[in-house]
C-alpha cells in the first residue's frame, strides 16, 4: 500500500505542474451552439462529432452532441473558423463562421444530416482486401475478408507479417522470438496463447496490431513486443449482429462457428456473442539418432472442444461519463492420444502409449469507468481487470516392448491462476501541438500448481518413486508511467518513461511419498528498473515519411520456464522449468521509412536489439538413461540481433491486388549443450562432454497474397509462403514453403451473406525437418494436417444507423503518421 501511495503522489504532482492554469483565459472568445438533427426521420441525434477548425483547416477545438441533439462549444477564439458536423453513416456538413464584434455567440439553429449510402456500407461490410498501416508506435493490419476467411486467428496469422506460428505446439512468434504478448482488445488473457489463438473464429477479428516497439505507456512485457488482435464492435442503434461458421477437413473434422448480438439505444449499448472450436488435429513424424542407431516414431491424435462467451454493457450516463462492464467465460475440454514407438539396434523396441484428458475454466471480469472534462480530449479512466484460471489434467503412460525396462505411471496437474490488473489513466491535450499522458498500474498475479505422480522420477539406486509437488509463483508490479508528445511543423516527437517495482516469491514443495521426505526450494527476486522510450517522426511530404522509435523491453520468465515441474515427458526427452531463472532485458531501436506509390504503398525497415541475460535453453544427457536428453532453460551473457523488413501493397489493375512482405532476423544464440562421445549403451560419465555453444543464426521468410475480383459478388485468392533454412541451438532447420487457394461469394441484399471456399498447402509441402549434432547426430521430421480443404459461410442481420462510441479503449490509442501499405 506504501508503493501505490508514492505512486499517486508522483503521478499527480507531474499532472499539477504539467496543467497550465486557466487563470488568463480569453475574454474575447466566442460560442457556437445548435441541434443535429436525422433529415429523414427529423429526430434528434445524440453522441455527433461537432469539430471547430481554423481557416487553414487546423483543428481547434470540438465535442459531441447531447441526447436531444443539441451542443454548445465555448472558448473558440476571434477569427474565421469551419464547424464540422461529422457522424458516421451520414454525409459531412461544413459551416463558414466568423467570430468577432458583434458575433461572439453564433446560433446555427437545426442541422440536417442526411445518410450517406456509400459511407454507410463502408462501414458495414468488411474490405474486401487486407491493408496494412504504419502508425508511429505501431503496425496495423486491417483484416480484410481474404484472410477473414482462413478459419481461426492461429491459421489467419499465418498470413501477418513479421509473425510466425510453431504449427506443432500453437505458439507464436514476433521477428523470430517466442518472447512476445499477445492481447485480446488490449487485454491480456489467462488462456494459453495456443489455446486462444485456435478458439478465435478469423471472420471475429477486426484488425492485428503489430506494436514492436511499445511507449512507456504500455507493460515492458516482451522482448519482441506486443501483438494485440482487435476484434469487431458494433455501434449501431437498434438491435443487429452476425453469425458465421467454419468447417474443415483432412484427416479430422474441425469445426468453429460465432455468434454476436448488439442492441443499442441513446444510453445503453447491449453485447454478446459466443463462439466455439471443436477439432480433431492428427499429427505424425520420427526422429532418427544416426549414432545411437534408434529410430524413433510419433502420432499424436489431439481433441479439443472450447466455449466462450462474452456478454456486455456500455452505460452513457452523460456527456462526461461513460461507465462499462463485460465478463468473458471459457470453457474448454480436451485430450490427446499420443503413441511412440523406438526400435533400437539391436532389434529391440519399446513402446509408449499416453492418454491425456483435460479441461479447464478461464473467467474475465472488466470495469471500466471514464470521466471527460470539460477541456476537449482531456479526461481520466479507470480499469479494473480480474481474470480467474482453474484447470486438471490426467495423464496416463503405458509402456510395453521387449526393450522396456520402466513401469507404467500417471500424472495429475491441478492449475489454479488469478491475475488483476487496476490502470488509471491521464490524458491532458495542452495545446494544440502537444499532449500529456500519465498513468498508474498494478498488475497482481499468482500461479498455484499441484502435481502428483507415482512414478516418474527415479532416487539414487534408480528405483521409480511416488512423489507430490506443489509450486506456487506470486509476481507483484506496481508502475507508474508519463508520455510527453509535441508536433513541430512536419515532426512529431514523444519521449516516455515507465518507473516498475517488482516483487516475485516462488516455493517448490517436493514430497517423496515413500519415505514422507519433503524438500523445499523457496527463490525471491526483488527489483527497481526504469523503462525509456522515444519516438520521432518526419513526414517529409504527403508521398514520404520516416520514423525513428527506441525502447527498453523486459522479458520476465513465464511460469512454464521456472516451474520445476515437467512440461512433457517422452522415452527420449523430458523438458522441465528452472526456478532460479532471472528476467531478460532489451534495448531496442527501429526505424521505417514509408512512401506512398500511385497505385500502392510500400514501407521498410531495419531494428537492432542488445539483449541482456538471455533466456536460452540447455541441453543435458539424462544420467539415468543416456538414451534421454533433458531440456531446461538458463540466463546466458550479453547478445544482439537485427533485421529488416519491406512490406507492400499494390493493385496493378482494379480487379488485382497484391500484398507481399519479407523479413530477415539474424541473431546470436548462446547455449550450454551436453555432447555424447561413445554409444549410450556402454557410456559412463566420463564420455559426456560440456560445451558452450554460440549460433549465429539467419532467418528469412517471405509472403505473397494475391486476390483476384471477378465482380462485385466474386472473388479468387492465392497465397504463397517461403521461409527459408535456419540455425537455432538444437536443430538446423530446412526450408519451409505452402500455397494456399480460395475463393469467395457474397450474396443477399446488400451482401448480407458470403460464402467462401479454401484448399490449403496444396502441394502438401508443408513440413518441419531438421537435423542436429548436438548432442547426439538426428534427424527430425513432423507432418500435420496442412492439406485441407474448409468451407465457411457468415451472414449478417438486423439493421439501424451507426453511433460513434465515447468510451476509449486503452489500449487502442494510436498515434497518426506514415500511410497505408
Amino acid at each position: 500500500m506504501k508503493k501505490i501511495t508514492q505512486l499517486c503522489i508522483f503521478l499527480f504532482t507531474v499532472i499539477a505542474f504539467a496543467t497550465p492554469s486557466n487563470l488568463d483565459s480569453n475574454l474575447r472568445d466566442g460560442t457556437v451552439s445548435g441541434r443535429v438533427m436525422d433529415a429523414q426521420l427529423k429526430e434528434p441525434l445524440p453522441y455527433v462529432n461537432v469539430v471547430i477548425k481554423s481557416a487553414s483547416g487546423e483543428t481547434i477545438t470540438g465535442g459531441i452532441t447531447k441526447d436531444n441533439g443539441t451542443f454548445e462549444i465555448e472558448k473558440i477564439p476571434e477569427g474565421k473558423i469551419v464547424v464540422s458536423i461529422q457522424y458516421i453513416g451520414y454525409k459531412t456538413v461544413s459551416k463558414d463562421v466568423t467570430i468577432g464584434k458583434g458575433n461572439y455567440k453564433v446560433k446555427l439553429g437545426d442541422i440536417f444530416l442526411e445518410e450517406d449510402v456509400a459511407g454507410l456500407d463502408e462501414v458495414t461490410v468488411i474490405a474486401e482486401v487486407s491493408t496494412i498501416q504504419q502508425k508511429v508506435d505501431r503496425k496495423v493490419i486491417t483484416i480484410g475478408k481474404d484472410l477473414a476467411a482462413t478459419g481461426t486467428a492461429s491459421e489467419l496469422m499465418v498470413g501477418i507479417p513479421s509473425v510466425s506460428v510453431d504449427s506443432q505446439t500453437g505458439d507464436i512468434a514476433l521477428r523470430g522470438n517466442q518472447n512476445v504478448r499477445v492481447m485480446v482488445d488490449g487485454k491480456l488473457s489467462n488462456i494459453p496463447t495456443a489455446q486462444l489463438l485456435k478458439q478465435i473464429p478469423s471472420s471475429a477479428i477486426k484488425s492485428i496490431e503489430l506494436i514492436t516497439n511499445p511507449s512507456a505507456k504500455y507493460d515492458p512485457d516482451g522482448m519482441s513486443g506486443i501483438i494485440n488482435i482487435v476484434l469487431h464492435k458494433n455501434t449501431m442503434v437498434g438491435f443487429n449482429g452476425s453469425v458465421s461458421t467454419n468447417f474443415s477437413y483432412e484427416r479430422r473434422p474441425k469445426f468453429n462457428s460465432a455468434l454476436n448480438m448488439n442492441y443499442r439505444n441513446g444510453k445503453f449499448n447491449l453485447y454478446g456473442n459466443y463462439s466455439n472450436n471443436i477439432s480433431k488435429n492428427f499429427n505424425f513424424g520420427f526422429i532418427d539418432r544416426i549414432d545411437q542407431n534408434t529410430l524413433q516414431n510419433v502420432t499424436v491424435l489431439d481433441n479439443r472442444k472450447s466455449h466462450v462467451f462474452k456478454v456486455g454493457v456500455d452505460f452513457y450516463i452523460n456527456d462526461k461519463n461513460t461507465l462499462s462492464v463485460f465478463t468473458n467465460q471459457n470453457l474448454f475440454d480436451g485430450g490427446t492420444d499420443a503413441e511412440t514407438g523406438i526400435l533400437f539396434g539391436n532389434n529391440t523396441f519399446q513402446n509408449q502409449l499416453i492418454t491425456n484428458d483435460g479441461d479447464n475454466t478461464s473467467q474475465q471480469y472488466n470495469f471500466d469507468y471514464k470521466l471527460d472534462f470539460d477541456k476537449e480530449g482531456q479526461n481520466i479512466e479507470l480499469e479494473v481487470d480480474y481474470n480467474i484460471f482453474d484447470g486438471d489434467a490426467n495423464t496416463n503412460n503405458l509402456f510395453s516392448g521387449s526393450a522396456n525396462n520402466r513401469p507404467n505411471f500417471f500424472e495429475l496437474t491441478d492449475t489454479e491462476r488469478e491475475r488483476t490488473s487496476i490502470n488509471l489513466d491521464y490524458v491532458d491535450p495542452l495545446s494544440e501541438t502537444t499532449k500529456l499522458e500519465a498513468g498508474l498500474q498494478a498488475r497482481l498475479f499468482n500461479s498455484a500448481i499441484e502435481y502428483e505422480s507415482d512414478g516418474r522420477s527415479q532416487n539414487a539406486n534408480g528405483d521409480y518413486i511416488p512423489s507430490l509437488t506443489n509450486f506456487d509463483y506470486s509476481r507483484n508490479i506496481y508502475s507508474a508511467y508519463v508520455n510527453y508528445s509535441k508536433k513541430i511543423n512536419k515532426w512529431s516527437i514523444q519521449l516516455g518513461l515507465r518507473a516498475e517495482t517488482v516483487n516475485v516469491e516462488t516455493l517448490a514443495e517436493e514430497t517423496d511419498l515413500q519415505t514422507n521426505l519433503v524438500t523445499l526450494t523457496p527463490f525471491d527476486n526483488d527489483y527497481f528498473e526504469l523503462y525509456p522510450s522515444a519516438f520521432v517522426t518526419l513526414q517529409a511530404s504527403e508521398k514520404n515519411s520516416f520514423q525513428f522509435s527506441y525502447s527498453r523491453r523486459i522479458d520476465r520468465p513465464g511460469v512454464g520456464q521456472v516451474n520445476p515441474l515437467p512440461e512433457f515427458n517422452t522415452p527420449l526427452i523430458s523438458k522441465f522449468g528452472n526456478q532460479d531463472l532471472l528476467p531478460q532485458f532489451t534495448n531496442s531501436f527501429e526505424t521505417n521509412y514509408t512512401r506512398r506509390l500511385k497505385k500502392g504503398t510500400i514501407t521498410a525497415g531495419v531494428f537492432y536489439r542488445r539483449i541482456k541475460d538471455e533466456i536460452s535453453t540447455i541441453v543435458f544427457v539424462d544420467r539415468a538413461d543416456f538414451n534421454r536428453l533433458i531440456l531446461t532453460d538458463d540466463n546466458f551473457q550479453n547478445t544482439s540481433s537485427y533485421g529488416l523488413e519491406i512490406s507492400s501493397n499494390y493493385r496493378p489493375t482494379k480487379w488485382w491486388s497484391i500484398n507481399g512482405s519479407f523479413d530477415l532476423y539474424a541473431q546470436t544464440q548462446k547455449s550450454i549443450s551436453e555432447r555424447l562421445t561413445a554409444p549410450a549403451e556402454t557410456a559412463t560419465e566420463a564420455d559426456i562432454v560440456l560445451e558452450t555453444v554460440e549460433v549465429d543464426n539467419v532467418a528469412y521468410n517471405f509472403r505473397i497474397f494475391n486476390n483476384f475480383r471477378v465482380s462485385p459478388k466474386l472473388s479468387f485468392t492465392a497465397f504463397a509462403f517461403y521461409r527459408g533454412a535456419n540455425e537455432n541451438i538444437q536443430f538446423d532447420q530446412d526450408a519451409m514453403h505452402f500455397v494456399n487457394l480460395g475463393m469467395r461469394y457474397s450474396f443477399l441484399e446488400g451482401n448480407r451473406a458470403t460464402f467462401n471456399f479454401g484448399y490449403n498447402d496444396v502441394f502438401n509441402t508443408m513440413k518441419f525437418s531438421a537435423d542436429s549434432g548436438r548432442p547426439f547426430r538426428q534427424n527430425v521430421e513432423f507432418n500435420w494436417e496442412s492439406n485441407t480443404w474448409n468451407l465457411g459461410f457468415s451472414y449478417r442481420f438486423g439493421g439501424g444507423k451507426y453511433r460513434a462510441k465515447s468510451r476509449k479503449n486503452r489500449d487502442n490509442d494510436e498515434k497518426s503518421g506514415g500511410g497505408f501499405l
